[in-house]
Parts: C-alpha cells; sequence; structure tokens
C-alpha cells in the first residue's frame, strides 16, 4: 500500500475510533512499527491527528498550531501558490489580505508587482509590503492579537466592510469535506466573512493539509471562492460541488 493511501485509512480510523494504538495499526497494515511511528508523526506535524504514548487521537478543533510552527509547516508548498496566486492580480489591482501564514507568502510574492492598494488586518503581511514605496498599505483598526499578528474585534470589522475592493486573499485553518471552510476564533471568521463579502473576486491558496483539518468555527464555504489554488489534486466528494459552483480550481504541480 502507498504512503498516501495508508495516511488516510490512519485517518479515518483515528476519526471514527477517536484513538489507536500504534500496536493496532501495525497489526491492521502489516508493516514495522518504525513505519506506523513515522507516518503518525507525519500526520501530527500536518495537525491531521495529535500523537499521544502509544497512539493517535484526533487533533483539537478549538485550539489552533502555534504560529511559529504554521510559519514552516509546507513552506515551499505555500511559497509555489502564492506565486500561482500573484500571477492573477495585475499591477495597479485593490486587495485584502487576511490573516494567516499563507497570505503572508503571498505578501511576499506581491513584492514584484507595482502600484497596489492593499488593506490588511495582518501585521505581519504589512511589514512585508511595507518594503514597497509605490503600494499604499491601509491597516485595520482593532485588538492585534500578540501570538501572530492579526487584527480583530468589532473596529475591525467595521473598518473592512467600508470598502470595496477587487480582490480578497483569504487565509483558512481547514477545509472539510463537504467544502466547509472552517476556521477557530470567531472573531476572526467575522472579519474572513466581510472580506468575502466586500471583495469581487475571492482568492483562496490551500496546501493539501487544510483539507480534512478539524476547526470550531465555519467561515463559509468554498463554493464561495471564486479562484482556488492546490497543491494537491481536489478531493474527489468537492470536485462536482465545485464545477457547479463555478470555482476555478489551479493545481499547482
Amino acid at each position: 500500500m502507498k504512503q498516501i493511501q495508508r495516511h488516510q485509512e490512519i485517518l479515518d480510523l483515528v476519526r471514527s475510533k477517536g484513538y489507536v494504538s500504534t500496536d493496532d495499526l501495525v497489526a491492521h497494515f502489516d508493516v514495522s512499527p518504525q513505519t506506523i511511528r513515522r507516518d503518525l508523526n507525519e500526520l501530527a506535524t500536518e495537525n491531521k491527528i495529535r500523537r499521544q504514548h502509544g497512539g493517535a487521537t484526533i487533533p483539537s478543533s478549538s485550539v489552533n498550531t502555534a504560529y511559529n510552527a504554521r510559519k514552516e509547516m509546507q513552506l515551499q508548498a505555500k511559497n509555489r501558490l502564492a506565486q500561482a496566486l500573484v500571477a492573477h492580480i495585475p499591477d495597479g489591482a485593490t486587495l485584502f489580505i487576511d490573516i494567516g501564514t499563507t497570505p503572508e507568502a503571498v505578501a511576499r510574492a506581491l513584492l514584484n508587482h507595482q502600484d497596489l492598494r492593499i488593506v490588511t488586518n495582518n501585521l505581519n503581511a504589512a511589514s512585508i509590503l511595507m518594503a514597497k514605496e509605490d503600494f499604499r498599505i491601509i491597516m485595520a483598526g482593532g485588538e492585534v492579537r500578540n501570538r501572530d499578528g492579526g487584527i480583530m474585534g468589532e473596529a475591525t470589522l467595521d473598518f473592512v466592510s467600508q470598502f470595496r475592493l477587487d480582490f480578497g486573499i483569504l487565509g483558512i485553518s481547514g477545509i472539510d469535506l463537504d467544502g466547509s471552510l472552517l476556521d477557530f476564533d470567531y472573531h476572526e471568521v467575522r472579519v474572513k466573512q466581510a472580506i468575502m463579502e466586500n471583495s469581487r473576486s475571492v482568492l483562496l491558496a490551500a496546501d493539501h493539509t487544510k483539507f480534512g483539518r478539524n476547526a470550531m468555527v465555519n467561515v463559509g464555504n468554498l463554493t464561495q471562492i471564486d479562484h482556488l489554488f492546490l497543491d494537491a489534486p481536489l478531493p474527489e466528494p468537492l470536485q462536482g460541488l465545485l464545477k457547479e459552483a463555478g470555482t476555478r480550481v489551479e493545481v499547482i504541480g
């Protein structure tokens, strides 16, 4: 059995049982304990499971992975996806940039563009973008979240809702296999929804670890995304849904 198939079966077992032991997985797949431990470590790094002594459980749906860890996860994939996304943004455009490590990768990829007008509630993205003198950066007001430089709150929501921009660059924590877009913080989610509502075109770059990842708050649905950038083929249950919605899907090899 290929590793990607074994990983998916491990996830199915963890989700159905809540906890599976390393010994049970060794017997189930008829592979060595070292192979199973490697599989579990890789899935835990992607935040798809939580490692426990002797086995694995489902990850928390209420607490996100630490920001510094997320910055390093799937870094090359995020950078490739960001480069593909910014190819669709013309010079002189107006755009929102959301909170998240993938939107920050998009901010870095935008540095070769000219004359952009950018509204953001992401201090890290603003710090990256301020290197360009021809960019006009407009920061949303609100409370700064110390752990990742995100700005949120009622003031942020009101501020974002004043604008109508060409593009909204969305960040997301997880995507359920029914197409639900998921995140961890209710206040952050309301700002994301405002970005989606006030953008003429909503763009989302999502590496493969986002699919099937749990988070407790529903942002919306993939059908609300105009252009989706992936590093692996779209899971089969979602292909018909997005085709019907007219969402453009671009898979970056």
